[in-house]
């Protein structure tokens, strides 16, 4: 796949979820993997595709389907989640892929978004810290989570 140049949040289709389902990362990125007893991603579950021309590269969640179990909601805030595609990780692409997740944050009627990073996945919190997210505590569900704000 080429390197990735005019990234857009778009609305996730059918064939975007099934290639997601396929996705498998190396090594402790692996927790990442989809697992096909979870079903595919939908947009009624607050899914969407983030693409290069008609190329998949990720994933946007937000919402509910996007907080983790604990989590409580606080108005006004959008909880995000995302992925990218297995073989763009850990190649640069992050800022790019960062940029446009935020276009499409800052086009929602919230004041703040909230993400949630396993307190291990260093190559994530620095991205989602360079994307304007700020740590503000941590949470538990299985393993430790850093709780990152914006706005």
């Amino acid at each position: 796949m080429p390197i990735m140049l005019d990234l857009a949040v778009v609305e996730l289709t059918t064939e975007h979820a099934e290639d997601i389902l396929t996705w498998r990362y190396s090594g402790p990125w692996s927790c990442y993997d989809s697992r096909p007893e979870d079903g595919l991603f939908t947009p009624e579950d607050g899914y969407l595709a983030v693409v290069d021309g008609q190329d998949l590269v990720g994933f946007l969640c937000v919402g509910e389907e996007a907080r983790l179990p604990g989590l409580a909601e606080e108005p006004g805030v959008l909880d995000i989640g995302v992925g990218m595609r297995p073989e763009l990780v850990g190649k640069g692409n992050g800022a790019r892929f960062g940029a446009a997740v935020l276009g499409y944050i800052d086009r929602s009627a919230a004041s703040a978004a909230r993400c949630v990073v396993q307190s291990w996945n260093e190559r994530s919190l620095r991205v989602a810290r360079g994307m304007g997210f700020r740590d503000c505590g941590t949470h538990f569900h299985l393993q430790e989570y850093t709780v990152l704000r914006r706005g």
